[in-house]
């Protein structure tokens, strides 16, 4: 499948500006700082890490203990003061996110609250869509670098604290995308409640870990898969251990042999003598064995006689997104684009008219700035809808537009995340007939700028869609002009435009309720 997307202008200048991310995860809250400049290369400045206990409140009591609060409001007190000491102040360049430590606990609320109050932050917390597409971002050049991966089926993994994130890429190409709930703390505090003997302990982890490891074999199609990449800090303590002599760039093969052996090595050990032996922290005791048990039996699962190890973190991931300046750039969106084709397909949509009703969304959207004056990555969001507008009809053609908008709330589409998902799946549900009202729940739930651009989108997505009314594919250049209070979209080369006019006519009420202008369609004169 090709797709024409934008591309970003070239950028001269090399300025640099200096940006931090913060990540608040299951056992510490680590903060990144790097140069970033206006071509969006990044370079690593320093980085920091000090542990707390959010996995262990929300993994065991589903809230995080006061205490707790009170102990990351300190830490990020201690980062607040660097900011400020290397003058780092302003929201562009700073970004700071919590994953499912805070994202689970019934009292996440109230912790974010608690941070603003304290230290003026404001924390985001990353759905699971949002950590894989951080994820891709932070490997994908690691990928591009290696001829080998360019032609290979592509496990990346990570077994964090609370959850396994798993990205399934196949020659560049994104297939899918999963996120598990297992989790190396999650594991050790959910077995340590048990307080069963060690052995039992090892026992009862080995068969969680095999029980969500065939899940995740089974959703991967074991039998294709020829690399497994793995994240984190956990195998980042193993290839320091395993292979001393790598310097953290590029990609490392550790044999699943030997990470079989330390993996068992360090599972026969207390906490207090992994701290002793490998001088790590305590955090990172409680959580080293069951992540290395885990990837072991993820290995193994896909026939794989070695896993290779990068370096590349979540903090990678955002302070990519960061210097792309909150835009996605064309190869993300080709993957996002990838997945609604895919999802497309698995209703049997019709391939041809999807497709050009989203190129007349680009032409539309470019075209028309100054109307809807919306952010650049509404264009991919409007695209998708575009792809997705009429999956419904595989349902039945009765409100078709409402089961679209079922269909596309309740799938997985890659890196974007649910708030993105919604936004389509109500730009799609008002392709037709009526307008957003005031019972439509699922629109009046969004804020005020939301319901905006939803209603932009879904009135751009009418006008693409009575432009390609026969199905025919034959409008494929628009000129745009005003004419008083009017906007003419022309055609050249057109000899009849009855049907597409008609279309119009039906559907581009909402174009004008929105913009203020109406929009006529004629052919162009030579």
């Amino acid at each position: 499948m090709s797709v024409d997307l934008f591309e970003a202008p070239a950028r001269i200048s090399t300025n640099k500006r200096l940006a931090a991310v913060i990540d608040i995860g299951s056992t510490s809250i680590r903060m990144a700082l790097a140069h970033i400049d206006d071509q969006g290369d990044v370079a690593l400045y320093d980085h920091f890490s000090q542990g707390v206990h959010l996995g262990r409140d929300t993994f065991t009591k589903g809230i995080i203990e006061k205490g707790t609060i009170e102990e990351c409001v300190r830490v990020l007190k201690t980062y607040q003061r660097v900011l400020d000491e290397l003058n780092i102040r302003k929201t562009d360049d700073i970004r700071i996110v919590a994953t499912s430590a805070v994202r689970e606990a019934i009292n996440r609320l109230s912790f974010l609250d608690r941070v603003y109050t304290a230290t003026n932050m404001q924390v985001t917390p990353l759905d699971e869509a949002e950590v894989n597409r951080i994820t891709y971002l932070g490997i994908q050049p690691l990928l591009k670098q290696d001829p080998s991966l360019a032609v290979a089926n592509t496990v990346i993994t990570e077994v964090g604290g609370g959850s396994t994130e798993m990205l399934l890429v196949s020659r560049g190409d994104v297939q899918s995308s999963h996120t598990y709930r297992l989790g190396s703390l999650r594991l050790r505090e959910t077995l340590d409640a048990y307080r069963a003997p060690r052995a039992t302990v090892r026992s009862i982890m080995e068969t969680q870990i095999r029980r969500v490891v065939e899940q995740i074999r089974q959703q991967t199609n074991a039998g294709k898969i020829d690399r497994v990449i793995g994240l984190g800090g956990d195998l980042r303590f193993a290839a320091k251990e395993l292979l001393p002599e790598w310097s953290q760039e590029g990609l490392a093969g550790i044999p699943i042999g030997r990470l079989e052996k330390l993996a068992n090595s360090v599972l026969d050990l207390s906490e207090d003598r992994l701290v002793h032996k490998y001088h790590i922290s305590f955090h990172d005791a409680g959580t080293l064995g069951p992540a290395l048990l885990a990837y072991v039996q993820l290995v193994k699962a896909f026939n794989q006689s070695e896993l290779i190890v990068s370096s590349v973190n979540l903090r990678d991931g955002l302070l990519k997104e960061m210097a792309l300046k909150g835009t996605w750039n064309s190869d993300f969106a080709n993957q996002v684009i990838r997945s609604a084709y895919e999802l497309g397909k698995k209703f049997h949509f019709a391939e041809d008219h999807a497709r050009h009703v989203a190129k007349l969304c680009r032409i539309l959207f470019q075209g028309l700035r100054d109307e809807h004056q919306l952010e650049p990555r509404f264009e991919l969001l409007l695209q998708v809808a575009a792809w997705l507008h009429e999956i419904g009809l595989y349902v039945g053609t009765g409100g078709y537009h409402k089961h679209t908008m079922y269909l596309i709330q309740n799938s997985e589409l890659f890196g974007l995340s649910r708030v993105d998902v919604k936004l389509i799946a109500l730009t799609a549900r008002y392709h037709r007939k009526t307008s957003p009202k005031p019972i439509h729940t699922p629109f009046t739930a969004l804020d005020r700028d939301q319901r905006i651009a939803v209603v932009k989108m879904a009135a751009i997505l009418r006008v693409a869609d009575a432009l390609d009314a026969s199905h025919s594919q034959r409008l494929h250049e628009l000129h745009f002009t005003r004419e008083g209070n009017r906007l003419i979209i022309s055609i050249p080369q057109v000899d009849d435009l009855s049907l597409e006019q008609l279309a119009l006519k039906q559907t581009a009420g909402l174009f004008e309720e929105t913009f203020g202008v109406p929009v006529l369609l004629r052919k162009m004169r030579s």
